[in-house]
């Protein structure tokens, strides 16, 4: 039997896999990331972990056919990461230097959302489609493309950076990449809180159950939309108009079977789906047969998978 990794690496933790070549999940777990120091422990932990499963699971080392990791950032074609703002990275090649702690086994390198998108197309909710767009809602909004079986990172490893599709150029608070009125500013879960502040505010005399709730999360957003509170459904129809409008786009430009809808903000279900599916229909006329919308199945798993992918 050949083996191979799938490394998921995020803010808190790394989610790491074991898979065999024929994509079964064997088993899974987790490291801390430690990015103290500008991350620099981050790849040596990671290399320690492998290498202790394959001790534990007495592999032969040729019958590793490779490691595939997920990036929270950027990645080029040839691996390199300019900048990882949440990691502390700059200017290095992730996959080579782990490459290289692991005595040379084959590493291949990807966007993290890039990644995950490549996941749900092999393994999850978008399983028989050819082409397909992966937006992931949570603390961020992350993208991933896939168009006729092949992904697409573009020339400078920025290609699904849906996220930063700036949907409201009227938006007078600065986004984290210094842009003005990105979709993440509406459809992220921060997102979601800021907007139904923000109304709150506009309406001081109107009722709302969130206002009896000390930091509500997006998720009590979507509950008080679910339950009919207009400050909340007010709140959920800007962020599924933004979601509309964005995908619309999207579709012009790449046309997808499919969109695959991800991260923590997608547990809201039909509410959210069907609400962009609104949007999206006004905003694309021209389109006799248009892409779904599907809810992501592989949940937090969606990367590892993906990243195995990118080695099998």
């Amino acid at each position: 039997m050949k083996y191979c990794f799938g490394i998921d690496i995020g803010g808190t933790s790394v989610k790491m896999g074991l898979f065999d070549t024929e994509g079964n999940l064997l088993e899974k777990w987790e490291i801390p990331t430690r990015k103290e120091n500008d991350g620099e422990a981050i790849l040596p932990d990671i290399a320690a972990s492998v290498k202790d499963k394959i001790a534990e699971r007495k592999i032969a080392a040729d019958d590793i056919c490779g490691v595939g990791m997920g990036i929270p950032g950027p990645v080029t074609p040839d691996g390199d990461v300019s900048i990882c703002v949440n990691l502390g990275w700059k200017e290095r090649n992730p996959g080579r230097e782990l490459s290289e702690l692991l005595g040379g086994v084959p590493v291949r390198a990807g966007n993290d959302a890039t990644v995950a998108a490549l996941g749900e197309f092999w393994r999850g909710g978008a399983q028989g489609c050819k082409s397909v767009v992966l937006l992931t809602l949570g603390t961020g909004v992350g993208g991933g493309v896939i168009l006729n079986g092949k992904v697409i990172d573009g020339a400078h490893g920025a290609g699904g950076e849906l996220g930063h599709i700036v949907v409201n150029p009227d938006e007078t608070l600065r986004c984290n990449c210094g842009n003005y009125g990105c979709l993440e500013q509406y459809a992220s879960a921060t997102g979601v809180v800021r907007v139904a502040g923000r109304i709150l505010a506009s309406k001081p005399e109107q009722a709302s159950t969130l206002r009896s709730i000390e930091n509500y999360s997006a998720k009590d957003v979507f509950d008080a939309a679910k339950a009919g509170d207009a400050i909340a459904l007010e709140a959920v129809e800007i962020l599924c108009k933004y979601l509309g409008f964005a995908t619309a786009n999207c579709a012009m430009t790449v046309d997808p079977e499919v969109f695959v809808i991800g991260g923590g903000v997608s547990r809201a279900g039909a509410i959210l789906t069907d609400g962009i599916g609104k949007y999206f229909e006004k905003y694309t006329p021209l389109l006799k047969t248009k892409a779904q919308f599907a809810l992501a199945t592989l949940g937090n798993d969606a990367g590892i998978y993906g990243a195995a992918r990118l080695v099998i």
